[in-house]
């Protein structure tokens, strides 16, 4: 979920650290490809630059994490990342795209691929600091703080009044008196192309760890008596996410933000808590969702349509009035037309279901369409699959399909046609027609009093 901010006055390039290991995530997905609302975190760090309305994105990569790169390339195109071997460093990561950005004049916002909480909105006050100008009046260098409830671990900001930051010291390199200090570093910073890349370039790595820092930039600034100033962000937004629990702690506080959103444009939802969504979950103002709904992503839900508890709805779009579950799952390419009715653990995958047309009960209903009031019987089964390919069935508008009805694909029914309950459906059955394919029924007289008193016999003799 990202939030529009108003155009840049000045170009906008945005440098997104994207190299880290990720070792406590414990997982051999890497960290930055781990999701929040069904997105990456990469992904959602793209979408907050492209928001900024940054006209170049390079993103830093390592050697340990091939599957990044190709992640990148294949949304941004490319020439898109760079690679920082070895990693050195949060300064030596950002000097790694400096070739990549040696033909762009403008400003350089610097974030980080596994911030996921960290919106354009957030981001947006650096560049008003900044001034939008190049020229005089503004920051050369913006950095973004926040005020942590437990600092231990995160730069702090040495600061003066009028928002003047002095320069930003490492936990490891703080004394005690620096280590009070509740103004912490996020990370994120904004300069002119220029400016930045030519501080990286004297930034040493004289500190506890020997590495090139981004926050010496600061330092450097002050002695070229260049201006820098920080902008503050609440905490939950510019927190990183660095291990399994860190990850289920940021999807919960999006998943919060994302259900008061709804709330606000005129969701009904009795227990928002209980409802998952994805990040580009679009539901209309007048829809109900009940408790224990979980959206993937790509779906859509029209205006006054009910999403029945412990439904799980994914790739789909459903209609007007529409009523879903409960205990219903709908599959990537479902669509389910105004006022239809998808019951209590029907399926359906790849079907377009007409308005008004019903499937209440115990269904799978994979690829094909069923017409506009057509009823489906408990236990219908599209077998849309011979262990090879997929075929379709399609059900004609007001057609009623009896209960346990097989139909077998390809295969049409056509409008107001009828099957007989229990029968297995290979050939098309045309218009108005009704189909019977089931063996004869078969009465034995007394079969039954016999086969009862026979066992019962046995029994007693046990």
């Amino acid at each position: 979920m990202t939030n529009a901010v108003s155009p840049p006055v000045r170009p906008r390039a945005a440098v997104i650290l994207a190299a880290g290991q990720g070792t406590r995530m414990k997982s051999p997905t890497p960290k930055v490809l781990h999701r929040i609302g069904g997105r990456t975190l990469l992904d959602h760090a793209i979408d907050t630059a492209q928001t900024l309305g940054c006209e170049r994105i390079v993103v830093v990569v390592g050697v340990h994490s091939p599957a990044v790169g190709e992640h990148v390339r294949q949304r941004l195109g490319e020439g898109a990342t760079v690679l920082q071997d070895p990693p050195l460093g949060t300064g030596h990561a950002v000097l790694a795209a400096r070739d990549a950005l040696a033909d762009f004049d403008g400003d350089v916002v610097v974030t980080y691929a596994d911030c996921p909480l960290l919106t354009a909105a957030v981001v947006e006050p650096l560049f008003a600091l900044r001034g939008g100008s190049s020229r005089g009046g503004g920051a050369d260098v913006a950095v973004l703080g926040f005020e942590a409830a437990n600092p231990v671990g995160y730069g702090r900001l040495i600061m003066a009044p009028g928002h003047v930051l002095l320069r930003i010291v490492e936990e490891k390199d703080a004394d005690e008196t620096v280590k009070q200090v509740k103004h912490c570093n996020s990370g994120v910073l904004a300069a002119d192309r220029a400016t930045l890349f030519d501080l990286l370039a004297q930034v040493g790595n004289d500190n506890a760890k020997g590495e090139y820092y981004l926050t010496d930039v600061v330092g450097l600034a002050h002695e070229r008596e260049l201006a820098t100033r920080a902008a503050f962000a609440p905490e939950p937004a510019v927190q990183g996410v660095n291990s399994q629990a860190e990850l289920a702690a940021a999807e919960a506080v999006w998943q919060a933000a994302r259900r008061q959103a709804l709330l606000v444009e005129g969701v009904t939802m009795p227990a928002p808590d209980t409802v998952h969504l994805s990040w580009d979950t679009r539901l209309a103002a007048g829809v109900t969702v009940e408790p224990f709904v979980v959206f993937g992503p790509g779906v859509s839900v029209a205006s006054g349509a009910v999403i029945k508890a412990f439904s799980h709805v994914e790739g789909a779009a459903v209609g007007e009035g529409a009523l879903i579950g409960p205990y219903a799952r709908l599959r990537p390419g479902a669509e389910i037309g105004p006022e239809a009715h998808i019951g209590n653990f029907v399926e359906v995958k790849k079907v377009k279901v007409g308005a008004g047309a019903k499937a209440n009960h115990l269904s799978y209903l994979g690829d094909g369409s069923i017409g506009a009031k057509a009823n489906i019987g408990a236990g219908t089964i599209f077998c849309n699959y011979d262990g090879f390919e997929k075929f379709e069935t399609h059900v004609g508008e007001g057609a009623f399909i009896g209960s346990n009805t097989a139909l077998v694909a390809p295969v049409r029914v056509g409008d107001g046609a009828m099957t007989g309950s229990g029968s297995v459906i290979t050939r098309d059955v045309a218009a108005g027609a009704l189909a019977v394919a089931r063996a004869p029924q078969s009465d034995k007289p007394g079969w039954a009093d016999r086969f009862r008193a026979l066992k019962l016999a046995k029994r007693g003799k046990a």
